[in-house]
């Protein structure tokens, strides 16, 4: 009888700005990425989100393009 080793789960990828789905800084693209959701989902929810007063969008968006690194060139 062989020893069954859990399989160990995929340590948690960083959050970073998208050189792939991006429009224009990868932010939106990069938290689809991180999250595995669809890049044009979460642009259209941030978009409504951002629209509604107790949330301004501009402002999450640039601090997050401000503050999220960009994910490294492929080679």
């Amino acid at each position: 009888m062989t020893p069954h080793s859990p399989s160990s789960p995929d340590p948690p990828r960083p959050l970073r700005r998208s050189r792939r789905h991006r429009l224009i800084a990868g932010v939106c693209g990069g938290l689809a990425e991180w999250r595995g959701w669809n890049p044009t989902l979460v642009r259209i929810l941030f978009v409504l989100v951002g629209a509604l007063p107790v949330f301004p969008g501009i402002v999450a968006y640039l601090v997050l393009w401000l503050l999220v690194p960009l994910e490294e060139q492929a080679a």
